[in-house]
């Protein structure tokens, strides 16, 4: 930032950015704000500002308008004449917060509503030739060209279509505006890819909410459905970096809980939001020997028949209560020792990701209360450093797991009443899925 003029007292360091840009400046005239606009040729950059040279003689307080930069909005900090043209330090903000600098609200509105639009069209081009080069490669798989060269092409054209839509969101950062963009990007791109039976189930959510168990179950079985043009688009969902993640938490789970079984016997163990109870067909032997029942929980009553029809496969069906109850309910400590009584083991690894902050940190709080002396609560949540969220909210209609990081879990954690002293941290092979195991 440019705000300090004493070179040993900058913030933040400065990189030569040579080249030039359209600024509108706002100036207090009389009783109105007069906007002028003009050329800049700018000089350097840092984090936190930008540095110009113009001939309009600025002076710290103006506000402007810089086109093409990030952060396209900011104040003159400070001002040196050198000859017949000015230098001056910007000191960068966000547009909203211009009218609280000189601009006025309809500046603001007006710069906004340009910025938006001009997005807008950047994106709409964008989709456009991802609709266009879809549609050719389609015409590639009716001509039996080399699958490997298909997948790369889709891949690569995706990549580039998904990049875009990152940088408007940056751009842009409101959320209904990004709705919206988003909702019009499903609305054209959904004729090709439809296509993928992967991508249309998680557009439309035929088993009504997000992450149901058969999507679930297609992701571990991890095999595409579909033909032509939508087999590589399934592909392409199955090989992505968070869906290789959601394997691994089942197999991650599934050693956790082994690991459990085969050290006490007799275990209660209490599964919440159980899906397809997938990560306990591999552990039936120590399931079996150890004595252990486990109570699995969820709302969705097909769910619980095919996990039924497994666990009966699995020879594990005599130890296993598959119950229909409201996860969402269990934030209430009387009523889960009521209907539950203390637990030796509590575990869920998909609901977590799904609930806002304040309803988990009572959720969590309750299930490490339900707990035995000695008792241990496993959570699984997604890390939103790791992964591309694009891919699920542009290319897939999934955005109800929230966007958190590793800094959020501990907070909720500490929230919850977790003591951070027995809390142990383990991540899968991809890192994208972080555990939080923790005794009580």
């Amino acid at each position: 930032m440019l705000s300090r003029r004493n070179d040993d007292l900058r913030q933040f360091e400065r990189r030569p950015y040579p080249g030039t840009v359209d600024c509108a400046v706002s100036i207090p005239a009389a009783n109105e704000i007069k906007t002028v606009t003009l050329k800049a040729r700018t000089i350097d950059i840092s984090d936190g500002g930008i540095g110009i040279q113009t001939d309009y003689p600025l002076a710290p307080g103006h506000t402007l308008w810089l086109r093409g930069i990030e952060r396209e909005t900011g104040i003159v900090k400070w001002h040196k004449k050198i000859d017949n043209s000015y230098r001056a330090g910007i000191q960068m903000t966000f547009p909203e917060e211009a009218v609280s600098l000189q601009g006025t609200a309809s500046q603001v509105a007006l710069f906004v509503s340009e910025k938006r639009t001009r997005y807008g069209e950047i994106l709409d081009e964008a989709t456009d030739r991802f609709t266009g080069e879809l549609e050719a490669v389609e015409k590639k798989c009716d001509e039996g060209e080399d699958a490997g060269d298909i997948l790369a092409v889709v891949k690569s054209e995706t990549d580039k279509v998904l990049s875009v839509c990152g940088e408007f969101e940056i751009g842009i950062r409101d959320r209904d505006t990004i709705r919206q963009a988003r909702t019009r990007f499903h609305e054209k791109t959904d004729p090709v890819l439809s296509k993928s039976y992967l991508i249309k189930r998680t557009r439309t959510w035929p088993q009504g909410y997000q992450g149901d168990y058969r999507t679930l179950e297609m992701i571990y079985v991890n095999t595409p459905r579909s033909s032509g043009l939508g087999y590589y688009l399934d592909l392409l969902g199955l090989t992505s970096p968070l869906a290789g993640a959601v394997r691994n938490r089942i197999k991650e789970l599934a050693e956790m809980l082994g690991k459990e079984l085969s050290l006490r016997e007799g275990l209660s163990v209490l599964n919440i939001a159980c899906g397809s109870c997938r990560e306990l067909m591999g552990i039936a032997p120590e399931i079996l020997s150890s004595g252990a029942r486990i109570t699995c929980v969820d709302t969705d009553n097909d769910a619980l028949a095919f996990a039924q029809d497994r666990l009966s496969y699995a020879g594990i069906i005599e130890q296993v209560e598959l119950r229909k109850y409201n996860a969402l309910r269990m934030f209430d400590e009387e009523t889960n020792l009521m209907e539950f009584g203390l637990q030796d083991i509590i575990y869920s690894v998909g609901l977590f990701d799904y609930l806002p902050d304040d309803f988990l940190i009572k959720l969590l709080g309750a299930l490490y209360n339900l707990l035995h002396p000695r008792g241990r609560l496993i959570a699984a949540f997604k890390d939103a450093e790791r992964y591309r969220s694009q891919d699920y909210h542009w290319i897939s209609d999934w955005d109800g797991f929230l966007q958190r990081t590793e800094k959020d879990f501990l907070r909720i954690m500490d929230k919850a009443g977790i003591p951070s002293s027995s809390l142990f941290i383990t991540r899968e092979e991809t890192g994208i899925i972080v555990f939080y195991s923790v005794v009580k």
